[in-house]
């Protein structure tokens, strides 16, 4: 009986195996018959627990982490700007370095005497504004901005203000995305952010990272001259900003424009994880006085400064190392109107604490000549809290505005033109002269002049006006010799026919 249950309980458990490596064969031989990757993955496993209705979007970003909704909001109002150089040897600049390390190549389309170069730039307000950085489009000829849409637009140049590095531009369009100003007093140390521009040509490329520090100074706008007024005051980060970015966006998780990148660290001119950004705070000030006036309104309270270290504040008698430290005070400035001695200790401005030289220079800068702000400043340890006159750098509370360029039209030659600046005069050792701003259809593009050339003579005549351009066409009987410069220093000669040519067959006819 046992040996009988023996034999039994060996065939059920042959059976049992059968069965089960038949179905398994089976399995297999379904699974082999899929025809493609996206069915395989349709296969879900015993140890995989995604649902198979879940969509791609079903997965969820830790909270402060996702960085498309600000991606998706901020790349169309992000632009591409291309400037053209009609000379090799441009003006000397407190920011050539920079200027290199951002251009992305060169065109020498006129021998060695043209150049591309671009950058970035943050489109803020529909009609066309757009906020960059002077060392992309400082010199330029001209001057060509790509939307994301890849629409192109030839931009006019509003203002510049080298003592941030900052430009203002518009091209000629409605309706266009912008970046909303964001709050940069807010932002902290630690906090997300995008950089968003176009490096190395990659156009609209977004990069993350944090910020890293607040109100950096690195020293890289003060030779240039106007080292009292230059303003450093960058958010540091370290979002990857490489050769292209410049005049791009800074914005945060919301995105609102916080920065307009402006400057990388690095031994190797690619990023090394240390970007500068100008805070928004100072950009909307220099935007609205470049927009009014032409140029910016520069505060001033009158004084030299310093930063405080342990050493300073022990010679001084400190009880604090805080606040930023008065050296001198200009004769009739507002500082000295208001009571501020040399060795006093700045500690706020309308209230916000400061406690670094870039951090004063920041605060002061957003405000005009004949605003008043709140000065809290320590004296002998104690405390004092007095109102601040500003004046301009002609210590007056006066607005300047810019001289406008006045540029005429003239159709005879298809050109608009204007008359050359001192700076120009300069540049080329010259007294006088007419400069091609830009060549339409006409005489001159078929002579193969191009933009930025400067007219000095017309048949061995000076000119230093468009009257006297005009007369001397007039009176070269429609024939005459063109003469001048382009702004790398080379003289060109140009021959010029102003009659209208007859066309082959008018000639038969007349023949015939």
């Amino acid at each position: 009986m046992q040996q009988y249950k023996f034999i039994l309980g060996i065939l059920l458990a042959s059976l049992f195996s059968g069965v089960f490596t038949l179905g398994g064969y089976l399995m297999l031989q379904k699974n082999d018959e899929v025809q493609n990757i996206s069915e395989k993955q349709d296969i879900v496993l015993s140890n995989y627990t995604e649902k198979k209705n879940e969509t791609d979007f079903d997965y969820k970003v830790p909270e402060g982490l996702n960085f498309i909704n600000a991606s998706e909001k901020v790349i169309p109002a992000v632009v591409h700007i291309k400037t053209r150089y009609n000379s090799n040897n441009r003006y000397s600049s407190a920011l050539e370095d920079i200027m290199d390390l951002w251009g992305n190549g060169e065109d020498n389309s006129r021998g060695q005497g043209t150049r591309m170069s671009s950058g970035s730039g943050v489109i803020i307000s529909a009609d066309g504004y757009i906020a960059t950085n002077n060392h992309v489009i400082e010199d330029a000829s001209s001057i060509e901005v790509v939307l994301n849409d890849k629409r192109s637009y030839r931009a006019v140049l509003i203002g510049t203000d080298p003592t941030t590095d900052l430009a203002l531009i518009r091209i000629k369009a409605d309706d266009l995305p912008f970046v909303p100003y964001g709050n940069s007093d807010k932002v902290r140390p630690g906090q997300w952010v995008l950089a968003i521009g176009n490096p190395f040509d990659l156009t609209s490329t977004v990069t993350a990272g944090i910020v890293s520090a607040k109100a950096r100074n690195i020293g890289i706008i003060r030779s240039n001259g106007e080292q009292n007024l230059s303003i450093e005051s960058f958010i540091q980060t370290d979002a990857a900003v490489n050769p292209g970015n410049s005049g791009g966006a800074l914005v945060d998780l919301n995105g609102k424009l916080i920065g307009i990148n402006t400057a990388i660290a690095t031994k190797t001119g690619y990023s090394a994880g240390y970007s500068f950004a100008v805070p928004v705070a100072l950009v909307k000030k220099i935007m609205d006085d470049l927009l009014e006036f032409g140029v910016t309104q520069r505060a001033l309270m009158g004084v030299n400064i310093d930063d405080i270290d342990a050493n300073k504040a022990d010679i001084y008698g400190l009880d604090k190392v805080e606040g930023v430290l008065i050296t001198g005070v200009n004769k009739e400035g507002g500082a000295d109107e208001a009571g501020i001695m040399p060795g006093d200790v700045i500690l706020k401005i309308n209230d916000i604490p400061v406690n670094n030289t870039s951090e004063l220079q920041e605060l002061v800068a957003r405000n005009r000549p004949g605003d008043i702000i709140d000065v809290a400043y320590k004296r002998d340890n104690d405390i004092y809290v007095v109102k601040v006159t500003l004046k301009n750098n002609e210590n007056t509370t006066d607005i300047i505005r810019a001289v406008r360029t006045i540029i005429t039209k003239i159709n005879e030659l298809g050109a608009e033109v204007t008359e050359i600046s001192d700076k120009d005069k300069e540049l080329l050792n010259i007294e006088q002269g007419i400069k091609i701003v830009k060549i339409t259809e006409g005489k001159l593009r078929d002579a193969r002049l191009e933009d930025g050339f400067i007219i000095t003579h017309i048949d061995k005549i000076p000119v230093a006006s468009v009257d006297e351009l005009m007369a001397a066409i007039s009176n070269s009987n429609q024939e005459f010799l063109l003469e001048g410069y382009y702004l790398d220093g080379q003289k060109v000669y140009y021959q010029l026919n102003m009659k209208e040519e007859v066309a082959e067959d008018e000639i038969k006819e007349e023949i015939q």
